[in-house]
Formats: structure tokens, sequence, C-alpha cells
């Protein structure tokens, strides 16, 4: 019943809804700061490749796949939009990292990255996982405007799936600033606002991505694979460093592998 709800309404309520989920999460994981004053490092780290593993994943299944099939019903061969909206989406979070003032949670004791800024480092700390919640939140969004558009392999269940698996590897990222920010000496409360804020961004951006192929259908493929690149780019600057950084590289890589497995179950099965 609630399905049959869901499905009915259009593309951008269903991705405003689906990252207001994923955000919720966010703030559950968050939450953790009122019940631990830390995380033990190898949980920290496992947790970490799990939220690379289903990132990857996703970029596949629910972004790359749809893409390719999205150009070759349009007469373009796959590869093109594909490789050219993977390597925008690279590009682009390349650029916002280079820019953007931040201090990656994994990393607290590191000096800022980005441009110089007087800001405190509890908002260095969020801005480093509102960094890599755009592309989450967009994917969500492009998915579930892919999935109105008819493409076989997008799916309104597939878009949920990939909102699932997102909202999955949210919970570790809120506590991954949560948990930083009290051991920086801010209150509990304090920690779980700055924590849970930083997802506020997937709801906006999930509601852009939707827009965007709604009204402009012919930039789809485009759109799926930036989406695409700039989660590929979040794994490979952010999370797999930072989960292999303290010398736990097994239980990163084991996270990882159960992450991909977790999200290549939600896409295959329900999708």
């Amino acid at each position: 019943m609630i399905f049959e709800i869901f499905k009915n309404l259009s593309p951008v309520m269903q991705a405003l809804l689906a990252t207001l989920f994923t955000w919720f999460v966010t703030g559950l994981g968050a939450a953790v700061v009122f019940f631990f004053k830390d995380v033990n490092r190898k949980v920290l780290d496992s947790m970490l490749g799990f939220a690379a593993g289903v990132m990857i994943a996703a970029s596949f299944w629910s972004l790359l796949a749809p893409a390719i099939e999205a150009s070759e019903n349009m007469g373009i061969p796959g590869w093109i939009p594909a490789v050219i909206g993977f390597l925008a989406g690279g590009v682009f979070l390349r650029a916002v990292d280079h820019t953007l003032p931040h201090i990656h949670p994994a990393l607290a004791n590191s000096e800022p990255e980005g441009i110089k800024t007087n800001w405190q480092r509890s908002v260095l700390l969020v801005l480093a996982v509102t960094l890599h919640n755009i592309p989450e939140g967009l994917a969500v969004g492009i998915a579930f405007g892919a999935a109105a558009s008819g493409i076989p392999s997008a799916s309104v269940t597939g878009a949920i799936a990939l909102a699932l698996g997102i909202g999955l590897q949210n919970f570790p990222e809120g506590a991954a600033v949560s948990i930083p920010l009290k051991r920086e000496g801010l209150s509990n409360w304090k920690s779980f606002m700055y924590g849970q804020s930083s997802g506020i961004v997937e709801p906006m951006a999930g509601v852009l991505g939707a827009m965007l192929v709604m009204t402009m259908r012919p930039i789809l493929p485009y759109a799926l694979s930036f989406a695409a690149g700039a989660m590929i780019f979040v794994v490979g600057e952010e999370l797999i460093p930072e989960a292999n950084s303290e010398g736990n590289s097994h239980l990163a890589t084991g996270g990882l592998m159960a992450g991909f497995a977790v999200m290549m179950f939600l896409d295959v099965a329900l999708g």
C-alpha cells in the first residue's frame, strides 16, 4: 500500500522523501555521541570501508549501467556519455575539494585542506562529510529521475535500493563527524547537531538531480555518469585512504567487500 502510494508520487517528491530518509540515518549515526565517548578505530575503519563498498557498487549498478543503457536507447555509443560524465564528476569534486576548506573526520588532527580560512575546526570537520554527501544526494535524485524515463534497468525499486544503501553508509558517516567533534570539546548536543547537519545537503542535491533529468532528458546518461564519477572520487580520495591510515587495512577491505555485497544485493534483488 505505502509502496504503491510512493510509486505514484512525482520523481521529485520521491527523491525528496528518499533523501530525507538518508539525512535521517545520518542523524541516527550522529546520535551515537550520546552513548559513546569514542569509536574504536578498528570499528571506524571497518565502517569507512563499508561505506566505500556501498558507493562503489552503487556507482555501477545504480548509475553507470543505466547510463550506458540510456545512451544506447538514444542512439549514442554507450561509452561516450559514461566516460565523459564519469570524468566530469571526478573533476568537479576535485575542484570543490581543492577549494572548500575542510578536515577529514578520521584525520581530525591533520592540517585543514582547501583555501586558507579562520573557520573553527568543528565547521571544517562537518564540511568534509558535507562535501561527499552532495554526490550521494545527486545520485539518489538522478536515479528517481531515471526511473521515470522508462529505462528498463532503472526502476523506482532500484532507486529505493540505492537510497537504502546510501542510508546504510550514512550511519557511520554521522558517527564519524559527531565523535571527533566531541573530542574537540563540544557538548553532546552540539556534536550531534553538527553531525546530522552534514546530511542536510542530500535532500537539496536529490531534488536538484531529479529536476534536472526530468526537465532536460538528453542529459540523463551524463548526469548518471557524473554522479558515479563524483562518488568514486570520494571513495578514492577520502574513504579508502582514511580507512587504511591506521594500519587496519584488512578490516577496511573486509568492510569494503561487505558494503559492496550489500549494495549489490539491494540493487539486483530489489531493482
